[in-house]
């Protein structure tokens, strides 16, 4: 508390009023950890009721879950198996209060770590597309890294820059998240470090650069789709005051009332808070704009159990347009879907097999089997991506060798037990949804395995789905009583 810095004490004293006091004691509480369980993976709701990591819900986040922290959840095996994401839980309430739905085409601008990605793609349910993209290329690694560790069967990770891709898809997503680089001040209490690096001139620099990434991201939204943006700070100028200026700039935008449509008993029992005029109050801003402000969230740490947080949707006037890019087939492309599809007889039931099926393949439009490099990918539709810095054009599949294919750890990832003719069980089942067994551990360390390791095997050869739980860990190659370990070099951990 003594920490922070002076001015922004005062300028916080002078926004809340009475309020300051319950706001500067919430510095000195413990600080409350979430996880978002991953609803893309068909055993999630194991989790749900298992009393593990002394879970208890998030009000305003379907599926997230505060966590006792001498669990260490990220130390778990099935943190690596992709069965929940860690995540600050006032950061859940921007995907969670975006609308999207299954089917949509969705942009997460300032998309890494991922948290808000991983949780936009459970609510897309495998359908539609994401689009993930991250300007900073070490951040858009991570972001990569974890849309692959959550199973994600329909995202494509960028790295561009806004101005680059608004060039490149106009008037294009059905909803644009844009959770812009802020000033930080909401996560101090997580992020000591940042208090240092505190300025009211910095401040003012990320309010600039925000407004810059919106007028980016309104490009991109389709008409009558939505725009979403959010900060983890609570300066005006970032805040209400960049949302009242972006009505102006782009009047067929307006500020959707997230209040009213939660209704006062749900922002009562959550703790959420309307945004206020008054942070935006200035002669330049018209009274129907200021008066629309009520329609923002904010999340303050002294009334709900999560940090600094804050929200604006704007709905775009107009009906949805459509706009698809057409690719083509190289005589690669054709040798290397050929022997996918000699995996998929080998390896996958019909339904994995339907699961990762091309348009071409099922009469409909969308996914598209495409080499990128000398990978083999499934793209969520088929859409251009020549001039792009692409980390992930979406599905990674694998990799055709000499008459042969080899699946992707992310293609494990993407898969259940059902999916498959070959798998392992490590977990026997017979006590609570754990994932921290032995077994478990030594495949993640690289370890290859015996029969007596498992609980279960199914198939007699071949390549074998590990999974923990249920939980899919990666891949393992059966042969008589072992499973050779194919869980990737670079991801293996000294549990």
């Amino acid at each position: 508390m003594n920490k922070l810095p002076e001015e922004f004490k005062k300028r916080m004293e002078e926004m809340l009023g009475e309020e300051y006091d319950a706001f500067l004691k919430s510095y000195g509480e413990d600080r409350r950890p979430g996880l978002r369980v991953n609803m893309l993976r068909e055993r999630a709701g194991t989790l749900e009721d298992a009393p593990l990591f002394g879970m208890r819900p998030i009000p305003w986040a379907p599926d997230g879950f505060y966590y006792d922290p001498l669990t260490r959840p990220g130390k778990n095996p099935l943190h690596e198996a992709g069965a929940y994401y860690i995540q600050e839980p006032s950061a859940m309430a921007v995907a969670a209060l975006s609308g999207v739905k299954p089917g949509m085409r969705v942009l997460d601008l300032c998309a890494a770590p991922g948290g808000k990605s991983t949780q936009l793609a459970s609510m897309l349910a495998g359908k539609g597309i994401l689009y993930s993209n991250e300007i900073h290329p070490a951040r858009a690694k991570i972001l990569s890294q974890n849309i692959e560790r959550m199973g994600i069967p329909n995202a494509l990770v960028l790295n561009e820059d806004p101005e680059k891709l608004a060039e490149r898809f106009p008037l294009y997503f059905d909803t644009v998240i844009a959770d812009a680089p802020c000033s930080g001040e909401g996560m101090f209490k997580k992020e000591e470090e940042a208090i240092p690096n505190w300025s009211e001139e910095n401040v003012e620099l990320c309010a600039r650069r925000q407004a810059g990434i919106l007028d980016c991201a309104a490009e991109m939204t389709t008409p009558g789709g939505t725009l979403v943006y959010s900060t983890c700070t609570f300066a005006p100028q970032e805040n209400e005051m960049n949302a009242a200026k972006f009505v102006m700039r782009h009047p067929d935008f307006q500020i959707v009332d997230i209040p009213t449509l939660l209704g006062p008993e749900y922002m009562e029992k959550t703790g959420l808070a309307a945004g206020r005029p008054e942070y935006a109050a200035g002669e330049e801003i018209p009274g129907r704009i200021l008066e629309s402000i009520s329609g923002t969230i904010r999340l303050w740490p002294h009334r709900l159990e999560g940090e600094g947080h804050f929200l604006a949707v704007f709905r775009k006037e107009g009906s949805a347009l459509r706009r698809r890019a057409a690719g083509g087939k190289t005589l690669k492309d054709r040798e290397a879907i050929r022997l996918f599809k000699e995996f998929c007889k080998e390896a996958l039931t019909e339904r994995g097999s339907a699961k990762l099926a091309a348009a071409e393949e099922t009469g409909g439009s969308g996914a598209a089997l495409t080499l990128f490099g000398k990978e083999l990918y499934r793209i969520p539709e088929n859409v251009r991506l020549d001039g792009l810095k692409v980390l992930r054009p979406g599905l990674h599949l694998g990799t055709p060798k000499k008459n042969r294919f080899e699946p992707s750890h992310a293609l494990a990832a993407a898969l259940e037990e059902e999916d498959v003719k070959c798998s392992a069980e490590l977990s026997d089942g017979s006590e609570e949804v754990r994932g921290d067994g032995n077994a478990a551990r030594a495949y993640l360390r690289g370890e290859s395995l015996e029969a007596q390791d498992c609980a279960r095997i199914r198939g007699d050869k071949g390549w074998c789905l590990v999974t923990d739980c249920g939980f899919s860990c990666g891949w393992g190659k059966l042969s008589g009583d072992r499973i050779k370990n194919h869980y990737p070099k670079g991801l293996r951990r000294p549990y």
